[in-house]
């Protein structure tokens, strides 16, 4: 069969499916609104968890300083001051000996591991992890196994089952699971570490700036952050930026800069990025508050659906409702969309066969009555 003719195929099986995917085209970015095929609504498919991306008057404080180019790379002439000032800034907030800023979550995810891990050593993955950990997985050397999903027994038997083979096991996890909303044993995860010798990696993309007195993460919040080898968080997310950073000691800083292949051969982000990550990341240390209401009003919604006999996993500010097929999903996303609410379906294969689901990721910006009305919305429509 021609690709041509395989790839129509695949498209048409998608739609029948009902998991074909487009590009939307989006306007009114920036606030708890947006605007999607001409029409306003409730934004609820947002990762700007503090709203940080819809202060105007932070933006024009930031703006007016910025250069906005880059050319080269970092070990070029990419590597802008603002890159030191940010890194020294992110490193000192965590009381890390250093940072370093990638210019994404997946740069990190599909950088780290590789250039860290041999082919003498083993990386145990929580099942669960983003794919851009289990596409670093597949690309490193090592020998990798993923434990069953915040099965810590599991992986418990895993690492004795390991002892003594490896020149250095990697235990890699997110701190909050994007699809279940849900929070790992952190504190478990670092007596394991510390019991078998392991290395601790953990991904705070939708920990940070929602946890913490700082806003540094789940791993601030439970107060085990000295205790993770490389923590990663994202700028993509609560901070409303793009790129990413890991803090760890000066040693391993040292060593990805000369090897790590997805920082060294990728152009630097210029200084206007960079500007703003480091405007945004200083804000969020004081947005205790806002924090607060967030994590309010996700314990609000998610009672409030259980209670309507939703199935609602996970505790965290992202709120999941799974709904089985994917026809409800998308049905469900569509009664939503015509009552004025943004939420997507999440279909296989983000997710596992029959558990597609809406995904609501909130917003400090919200307010009481917005989680009020779409819960009311959601008991009314309930399949």
């Amino acid at each position: 069969m021609p690709i041509e003719e395989h790839v129509a195929r695949e498209l048409e099986a998608l739609k029948a499916k009902q998991r074909y995917r487009v590009l939307p085209e989006v306007g009114g970015h920036g606030g708890r609104q947006i605007e999607v095929g001409g029409r306003r609504m409730l934004n609820l498919s947002s990762n700007d968890y503090l709203g940080l991306g819809a202060d105007r008057e932070l933006r024009s404080s930031w703006v007016a300083s910025m250069a906005f180019t880059s050319s080269s790379s970092r070990l070029l002439t990419g590597n802008h001051p603002l890159y030191g000032e940010l890194e020294a800034a992110i490193a000192c907030e965590y009381g890390s000996e250093s940072a370093l800023v990638f210019n994404s979550g997946y740069h990190a995810n599909t950088g780290i591991l590789p250039a860290l891990s041999t082919r003498h050593d083993l990386i145990l993955s929580d099942r669960l992890n983003h794919a851009s950990i289990i596409d670093g997985l597949r690309i490193a050397e090592a020998e990798y196994r993923r434990y069953r999903h915040a099965d810590l027994d599991h992986l418990e038997e895993l690492l004795e089952a390991s002892a003594g083979r490896y020149r250095q096991v990697f235990i890699v996890t997110e701190s909050v699971f994007s699809m279940d909303g849900d929070l790992v044993d952190l504190q478990r995860l670092v007596d394991l570490k510390n019991r078998f010798g392991a290395m601790l990696i953990v991904d705070e993309a939708h920990g940070a700036g929602v946890y913490g007195d700082k806003g540094l993460g789940l791993c601030e919040a439970l107060g085990v952050a000295g205790d993770v080898d490389i923590l990663i968080g994202t700028f993509g997310k609560a901070f409303a930026s793009t790129g990413a950073y890991a803090v760890m000691r000066s040693l391993f800083r040292e060593y990805l800069v000369n090897t790590m292949r997805t920082l060294i051969f990728t152009t630097a982000l210029p200084p206007v990025v960079l500007g703003w990550s480091l405007t945004t990341f200083r804000k969020q240390l004081g947005m205790k508050e806002e924090r607060r209401h967030l994590l309010g009003l996700a314990s609000k919604l998610r009672s409030a659906l259980r209670e309507a006999g939703f199935e609602v996993p996970g505790g965290s500010h992202i709120v999941p409702v799974v709904l089985g097929e994917d026809r409800h999903a998308v049905g469900m996303a569509a009664t939503l969309r015509d009552a004025g609410f943004h939420a997507l379906p999440v279909r296989p294969p983000t997710v596992p066969e029959n558990s597609a689901r809406l995904r609501f990721s909130l917003r400090a910006d919200l307010l009481t009555e917005d989680i009020e009305a779409l819960a009311a919305t959601m008991k009314r429509s309930k399949p």
